[in-house]
């Protein structure tokens, strides 16, 4: 007999948890007790590894912040920047960020970062991470273009994202994606 060993972390389950609860219930269904029940975890543990509902809400921020950063990490050594950059356009936009439950998940953390300085000053830095990341993905696959031009690309491919993210809900025709994931490509190689 095999029995499954679950062998991530408390902390990680915890603020898996918090990211599941904060998706499905909002802001209002986030406490400790919710959480750890989502978690499988005793209350106590939760209140170990997190102080409180700010700083469970906090880490999921940092975590959802380091997703995005990783969207547009820089190519491997060999790889054609022009085809990497072409990836992470296409990545940003992939149906696992457009389902439901993440875009509730967005949403919420969203508005929390317009009403919370603290949550503000997280997802403002998480955006700063995003752009730089891929501004540098445009300069290193448009060598020919200035820092101040691939920065404005940068915002503007932002811009076209977090529209599609936002109307996603709205708005499920495939065909919408992909002419996005084209205006993308457009903004960065055009």
């Amino acid at each position: 007999m095999t029995v499954a060993i679950d062998t991530t972390s408390a902390d990680e389950r915890i603020l898996d948890a918090t990211l599941t609860v904060l998706a499905r219930d909002g802001v209002a269904g986030v406490s400790m007790r919710a959480v750890a029940r989502e978690a499988g975890v005793a209350v106590g543990l939760a209140n170990y590894h997190f102080d409180n509902k700010t700083s469970l809400i906090s880490a999921a921020l940092r975590r959802i912040g380091e997703q995005d950063a990783m969207l547009v990490a820089p190519a491997n050594e060999g790889e054609d920047p022009a085809e990497h950059l072409r990836q992470s356009l296409r990545r940003a936009l992939d149906p696992a960020f457009l389902a439901r439950d993440y875009l509730s998940l967005r949403l919420q953390l969203w508005s929390l970062a317009g009403v919370d300085s603290q949550f503000a000053d997280i997802n403002r830095a998480a955006q700063k991470r995003y752009l730089a990341g891929l501004a540098d993905l445009i300069q290193a696959a448009r060598t020919e273009l200035g820092r101040t031009e691939v920065e404005q690309r940068a915002a503007d491919i932002l811009i076209e994202q977090n529209g599609v993210w936002l109307t996603a809900i709205l708005i499920t025709d495939p065909n919408a994606v992909d002419r996005a994931i084209d205006r993308c490509n457009q903004l960065a190689f055009d």
